[in-house]
Parts: C-alpha cells; sequence; structure tokens
C-alpha cells in the first residue's frame, strides 16, 4: 500500500513569459504543496471556448500526504498568489495562471467544490496530451478508458504542438547515481517511514526490517536477560538472507536499492544487550556473515534526541515499545556514533532529524533531500 497520493494537476498561462511562469508555478507547488516527481513536455495549444492568445499547458505528477481537498485550498491560494484574479463570470478568460486538480490516485471525487476526474478532461486535448506524456499507468475510473483511448475518441480538433521542455525538481537530486543506499537511525527516529516514502519519490527498490515477524521481540522486551541472545541471532539471520537476497536481484523497473537499516546495526544492538560470553561468540559470527555482503553507496544516519524518539515510540503505539527506557535510547545513539565514527571507507551522512516532521512538514523533507544532495556533490 503506497505512503503517498498521487494527484496530477495541469497548468496553463496564456498572459507575459508563459514559460517563466509555468516554472515558477512548478517551483512554488514543489516548496509548498508537494513532491513534483514528473513534469510533461510543454505543449503550445490555441485558446479554448474562448478567442484570445494561445497557451501554454503542462501537466505534473505530485506525491503528497495530503487529501484532495487540501491539496485543492492550496491550489487556489497560489493561483492567487501568482496573479490569478478568479471572477464570477461563467465565460472563460485569459489568465496567467491556471491549475486544474486533474487526477486524485485513481478516485472518484463528487464534491460542490471539487470533482475527479476533472468532469471535462475527456473533452480537452490540451489536458490529455501533457497527461498522457507523464506516461503514467493510468485509467479513468469512470469511463475506463485509457489517456490514449480518451484521445483518440476525443472531439476536439485544436493542435497541440510540444515546444519547450520543463525539468522535474527532483532531476537535481541524483539519487539513481548510487545503486544502493542505506538509512539508519534509533528506534523511533521515523527512517522506514522515510525510505518509504523515498522508494516512492524516486522509484526505488526498498528493503525493509521486518521486525515485526520476530517472535523473541516482545519477549525481549519483558525480559532482556532471557531473550537477547536469540533475538540477536534471529535478526543477524534474517537480515543477512534478506540483504543477500535483495542485494543480489536486480529490478529493471526500478533505479536503484534503498534500505531502512544496514547489516552493522545488528553488531550495535548485541553490544548493549548481550553479556561478554554472549557478545564474543555473536561477533564471531558476525564477521564471517558481514564480510559477504556489499556496503551501501550511502549510509545516511537519522539522529534524534532521546526526548522525540520517547515521543515517536508512544505515538505509534506497539504496546512491546512502551516500557523502553530513555537510558537504552541514549546507548544506541552512542553506539551507531561510535560505528560511524570508527569507519573510514564508508561514505558517511549524519542528518539531525530532532526538530523536524518530514511528514507533516513537506519544507523538512526537502531540507533532507538538500542534505543528501549536497553530500552527492561533495
Amino acid at each position: 500500500m503506497k505512503a503517498q497520493h498521487q494527484v496530477v494537476l495541469s497548468l496553463g498561462s496564456n498572459q507575459g513569459n508563459r514559460l517563466e511562469i509555468l516554472q515558477n508555478c512548478i517551483h512554488h507547488i514543489h516548496h509548498g504543496i508537494g513532491t513534483v516527481i514528473k513534469v510533461s513536455r510543454v505543449f503550445e495549444t490555441p485558446s479554448w471556448g474562448f478567442d484570445s492568445d494561445a497557451f501554454y499547458n503542462c501537466a505534473l505528477l505530485m506525491h503528497t500526504v495530503q487529501e484532495a481537498t487540501v491539496v485543492l485550498e492550496a491550489i487556489l491560494a497560489l493561483e492567487k498568489k501568482l496573479g490569478r484574479i478568479r471572477s464570477n463570470s461563467t465565460e472563460y478568460q485569459a489568465r496567467i495562471i491556471d491549475i486544474d486538480l486533474i487526477a486524485f490516485d485513481e478516485d472518484v471525487i463528487a464534491l460542490p467544490e471539487l470533482k475527479v476526474p476533472h468532469p471535462l478532461l475527456q473533452n480537452r486535448k490540451f489536458v490529455l496530451e501533457p497527461f498522457k506524456d507523464l506516461q503514467l499507468n493510468w485509467k479513468h475510473p469512470i469511463l475506463h478508458q485509457s489517456l490514449t483511448e480518451m484521445i483518440q475518441n476525443c472531439n476536439d480538433e485544436s493542435t497541440c504542438v510540444v515546444v519547450h521542455t520543463i525539468k522535474s525538481p527532483l532531476d537535481d537530486i541524483p539519487l539513481n547515481t548510487f545503486n544502493y543506499i542505506a538509512f539508519e537511525g534509533n528506534i523511533g527516529a521515523g527512517k522506514t517511514t522515510l525510505v518509504h516514502k523515498l522508494s516512492e519519490d524516486f522509484n526505488a527498490k526498498i528493503v525493509s526490517e521486518r521486525f515485526a515477524d520476530n517472535p523473541f521481540l516482545p519477549k525481549f522486551y519483558q525480559d532482556p536477560n532471557r531473550y537477547a541472545f536469540p533475538l540477536e541471532m534471529s535478526f543477524l539471520a534474517d537480515r543477512y538472507q534478506q540483504l543477500s537476497d535483495d542485494l543480489a536481484q536486480f529490478d529493471l523497473f526500478k533505479d536503484f536499492i534503498i534500505a531502512d537499516y544496514h547489516i552493522f546495526k545488528s553488531l550495535i544492538f548485541a553490544n548493549i544487550t548481550l553479556t561478554e560470553d554472549e557478545n564474543r561468540l555473536y561477533r564471531n559470527l558476525f564477521e564471517i556473515i558481514a564480510k559477504e555482503l556489499p556496503k551501501p553507496d550511502l549510509y545516511v544516519y537519522l539522529y534524534q534526541n532521546t526526548e522525540r524518539l520517547l515521543q515517536n515510540i508512544k505515538k505509534r503505539g506497539r504496546a512491546y515499545e512502551q516500557n523502553i527506557e530513555a537510558s537504552y535510547l541514549e546507548k544506541i545513539n552512542l553506539g551507531y556514533l561510535a560505528y560511524i565514527h570508527s569507519q573510514t571507507n564508508l561514505n558517511v551522512l549524519i542528518i539531525d532529524v530532532s526538530e523536524l516532521d518530514f511528514v507533516a512538514n513537506h519544507a523538512d523533507y526537502l531540507f533532507i533531500l538538500n542534505e543528501i544532495k549536497s553530500k552527492i556533490g561533495q
């Protein structure tokens, strides 16, 4: 199940510097509303329904966790900010910018203020052609037609000519220059949530830790002394099997691999939870296993202070985690930082996310992307 909605917006302008206006609009959408994933080519089309200058039109795919009505409110506010003046007239008018919400996943929405898919979508080539140019696997949920079929059945005879291309904002963050990126962080740091979001936005194959399936985990939190060793051994075996399988399999439909853990976390937790004798045996087994696995091209550690970790743990509500103590989390953080500082041949990026909420606050997510972009550029 996807964590984000896929939203298609149609943009148009027939006043002023049309290309610059579209580029500026996309910039504002990406930095203020949601992550712009793809942008179609720009088509020049005659005005539709009235006599005026020709339009520049394009479409974009945006990812967001917001609901459709929230997105609508945001794009109407953006239109106003960019100079769009709406009147009460029902007649079509020239406009500096026009932003329409065309599709929201494959949902059907029928509200007084919002109808999705857009009711006139199938009648407008200046919307259909840019939408098709996004190359999405989308089908009209009411008409049950693909975009190609809708274009073939469309009675609109106006011409749509490609005149420009506009880069997607994500083109400047080439995560796919890496084959394998690992994200790490303490319990409750949000690494899994972030990795799922990144995998959707950048078309990456995701490797998620299967901690929820480990039968020893709830028992460990109840009786650490008794269950520490079987817990760490089961985690090590599962992580090795999963990473061996997933890193060896090349996915033709994905650009790179992104994981929400690195095998070395096994040693960090073992150093904290095991006795000296257990840890010695565990380390011997770990050394045999770890040397067979490739190191990530980029290792990102999400640092979060203990207070925020405890808040996040409480918020997500896993019963077996509710008695985790602050001292345990602090030991884990120290273990990670000691490991990172000991590595001389690992490409490491540390991001302090203690004051960030990259789910609720889009700007915080973009901050993380910019941190990764800066690391790529070094």
